[in-house]
């Protein structure tokens, strides 16, 4: 079988055929987008995909649309637009050609639903206002790709198509991002756990460069952990661990005594030669060496245990 039409609706655009496209694209590069309501064209074939038209949910059929009475809907009951079912039935092989590793494609398929399609979907059929968001209203992704539409006295005929090819090419972007950051987290896990397995019992983290590291210590449980080193470029960072991951209150804060201090200033209140920075916020610090910051990182340590 070999698809060569990927087939939508014609006139004003929206996020979730938008967010559909982007997969279905990378599935099938070949194929042509069709932006039509032409009945034949949305008639169920085998060299075509039809979503968000054709008011039928048929995934043998090759059609994904939600405006019909019967409507799909989630388990728990909360609507799919055309986008949460493109996700749920082309999501894992999307996945694939993103050359996610196998072993993390059901979790990162998962994550994609709930945090990308969902809102995408309750957006589109009206059971969540973007205006929940306040003030960012205008920022949400739904908003900012339907503000690429063409405006009101745009009287081109191809100014429809022209403005969702362009609108596409955006939500490619924040989509694909979103997926390489999930897999390049889970990614990070693995090196953490393995770094959390060398610290032993001890208070610091010491990790091979920057990356996610707050999941990875909650899933081994490693609560004991006060501290992060990594390579900074040519120097090195201790950074603090945040208690929750929505809050900024750290499990221990830097000593009180070098808060704000640079260079001479903070080696002088520190006593270790090579100390870079320390921010006023006591949650990182920066040192010219490994040897340096292990120094910082020896000090903070005995200072927040003295602190309990």
């Amino acid at each position: 079988m070999t698809i060569s039409y990927l087939v939508t609706h014609s006139g004003s655009f929206h996020a979730d055929e938008l967010m559909s496209s982007v997969v279905l694209t990378r599935l099938f590069p070949d194929a042509t987008i069709l932006r039509t309501r032409d009945a034949q064209a949305i008639t169920p074939a085998d060299d075509r995909i039809i979503y968000d038209v054709g008011r039928a949910y048929d995934a043998d059929q090759r059609i994904f649309d939600h405006h019909q009475p019967d409507a799909p809907r989630r388990e728990d009951d909360q609507p799919y637009s055309s986008f949460g079912l493109i996700w749920k039935h082309f999501g894992a092989d999307y996945l694939r050609a993103m050359a996610v590793p196998e072993g993390d494609i059901e979790a990162i398929h998962l994550s994609m639903d709930r945090h990308f399609a969902l809102p995408v979907d309750l957006v589109d059929n009206g059971a969540l206002d973007p205006a929940t968001a306040g003030a960012l209203v205008g920022l949400t992704l739904p908003v900012l790709l339907e503000s690429l539409k063409p405006v009101f006295d745009n009287d081109d005929p191809a100014a429809e198509d022209q403005a969702f090819h362009a609108a596409l090419a955006i939500a490619r972007a924040f989509f694909e991002a979103s997926v390489g950051r999930k897999a390049a987290k889970a990614r990070a896990e693995s090196m953490v756990l393995d770094a959390i397995a060398t610290a032993g019992e001890g208070k610091v983290l010491e990790l091979p460069r920057g990356m996610p590291f707050r999941s990875a210590i909650d899933q081994a449980g490693a609560d004991h952990l006060l501290f992060v080193i990594t390579p900074r470029g040519t120097d090195w960072s201790l950074a603090g661990i945040r208690k929750k991951p929505d809050g900024f209150e750290q499990r221990a804060d830097l000593p009180a005594a070098w808060a704000g201090l640079n260079d001479a200033a903070l080696e002088a209140a520190s006593g270790v030669k090579g100390a870079k920075f320390c921010h006023n916020g006591r949650f990182i610090a920066v040192a010219d060496s490994r040897e340096a910051i292990v120094a910082m990182a020896e000090i903070a340590v005995r200072e927040a245990a003295a602190q309990v």
